[in-house]
């Protein structure tokens, strides 16, 4: 299913739903996560938040495609 998304005359592909969507999910969980000290588990946190982000963008994605 492809679609495009006319925002004031430009047009947005669908997947930024699934990007804004994801980012929104991120954020909640990055925050408990960050407060329960989950990150110094990590080597390179950076790279662990921009996994769980990966993870839920490509995650809500193949759940659209079904």
């Amino acid at each position: 299913m492809r679609f495009d998304l006319d925002m004031v005359g430009a047009f947005v592909p669908g997947i930024a739903i699934w990007l804004v969507g994801g980012l929104l999910v991120f954020l909640g969980l990055d925050a408990i996560l960050t407060r329960w000290d989950f990150y110094r588990l990590f080597w390179n946190p950076p790279l662990a938040r921009f996994a769980l982000f990966a993870g839920l963008f490509c995650g809500l994605g193949l759940l659209a495609s079904m």
